[in-house]
């Protein structure tokens, strides 16, 4: 799958070039795309320096956590749960609490914490991998529902809307929550399906219906509050948890004899192991992106876009934030650029400044995640990860298109 997703990135950049150049005559755009293939190449190595710190840090004091016993504790906690949408995963292995703390992390929007803990439970994952080169069941899943970006706390969004001098930066909070949610039940339950899991069962049942009523609760209570006390609430609750995290790893370890800082270093250097094989996947990934980008495909597909649209005669303007969801599969910075674009040209509270803030704090870059987690462990055959994932995507979207609609319509 991989291999023909990313042959199609090219084939279409070609086929897309070539129309700019011999049907409009713009003779640039090949220097462009090559201009974007260096860029991207940079970028690359621009991120694996990022990696290469927080896969470092992180690792190392999740060293200290599992020597501790907190992974094999919340891993036992959760495993009636997960042994069951993980079939191949046994009951108490690391990578339970690792996708669990990561999962947390993302809701918290805590991204560099979770990208490593992420990281590491692919690897646990991958140890149980009866084929190497080919993604299992379990690594799907817990994939899509990384790339479907449930997150309760979009402190990120929040501070662009600020900088663009929004005077409720926290207005977009219900949509994207909305949004998020629908984008993560999208993708949980289409790999449910496209895997048969049994999703009837009691005690899948409970915990869903546990966590749903614990997000309502949430969303209630967050909701109650005032734009000032949630903007306060988003950075001091965000930070205070990830330092708390590794205050409470360095206390339990002392507790349990463990040796922290050996601990912390032996775990430091598999983070470092991990980042440096990243580089090739990377670059693979983005540079496809960044061709595809650069040879006008998306804005071809925009303008098709807001022409289907006039032609049924719809309200088109949703189609103004459509740029942000195009790119954010294919890059993050990219899709950022695009809402900031989209703040300042439309104005920072218009209907498209507001979706595009929407769908960027519900949608994930999923292409981008694929290559980290993947490439990670060596999987080159993604079988439905891609499929289930943009479904995920285009579900996040839509719903942000649905409830602005709904709230600012």
């Amino acid at each position: 799958m991989l291999n023909f997703l990313w042959l199609g990135f090219f084939l279409v950049a070609t086929a897309s070039a070539l129309w700019r150049l011999l049907v409009i005559g713009d003779a640039s755009v090949f220097a462009a795309m090559v201009e974007s293939l260096f860029a991207m190449a940079k970028l690359s190595v621009d991120v694996m320096i990022l990696l290469f710190g927080t896969l470092t840090l992180w690792l190392g004091f999740l060293r200290i956590a599992e020597r501790a016993g907190l992974v094999s504790s919340l891993a036992r906690l959760l495993s009636p749960l997960f042994t069951r949408l993980l079939p191949g995963v046994p009951a108490g292995h690391p990578a339970l609490g690792l996708i669990t703390m990561n999962f947390t992390a993302n809701a918290l929007g805590l991204d560099n914490a979770a990208t490593p803990i992420g990281l590491k439970a692919m690897r646990e994952l991958q140890s149980l991998n009866p084929n190497p080169v080919v993604a299992s069941d379990a690594q799907i899943m817990f994939l899509v529902l990384n790339a479907s970006s449930l997150t309760l706390l979009p402190v990120s969004i929040f501070m662009y809307r600020a900088q663009q001098g929004a005077p409720d930066p926290t207005l977009v909070f219900l949509p994207i929550l909305l949004a998020t949610t629908a984008s993560t039940l999208t993708g949980f339950f289409a790999v449910a399906f496209a895997q048969r899991l049994k999703l009837l069962d009691p005690v899948v049942l409970r915990f869903l219906l546990g966590a749903g009523l614990l997000l309502g609760l949430t969303m209630a209570v967050l909701a109650s509050l005032s734009s000032v006390a949630l903007a306060a609430l988003s950075s001091v609750l965000g930070n205070a948890i990830l330092f708390g995290l590794i205050v409470a790893f360095l206390l339990v370890g002392v507790w349990r004899r463990v040796p922290v800082y050996e601990a912390f270093v032996e775990g430091a250097r598999e983070g470092f192991e991990v980042a440096k094989n990243l580089l090739p996947y990377l670059v693979a990934m983005l540079c496809a992106v960044g061709v595809l980008r650069a040879s006008g495909a998306l804005e071809f597909l925009l303008q098709i876009i807001r022409v289907g649209v006039e032609l049924i005669g719809w309200d088109q303007r949703f189609v103004d934030a459509l740029p942000t969801a195009l790119v954010k599969p294919f890059s993050g910075s990219a899709a950022r650029a695009m809402l900031i674009d989209t703040m300042s040209s439309h104005g920072v509270d218009s209907f498209p400044a507001l979706l595009a803030a929407t769908v960027q704090g519900s949608t994930e870059t999923t292409f981008y995640v694929l290559a980290v987690y993947f490439g990670a462990v060596g999987i080159q055959r993604a079988r439905h990860a891609v499929a289930c994932a943009l479904l995920a995507d285009l579900a996040g979207v839509l719903a942000s298109i649905a409830v602005c609609y709904w709230f600012f319509g």
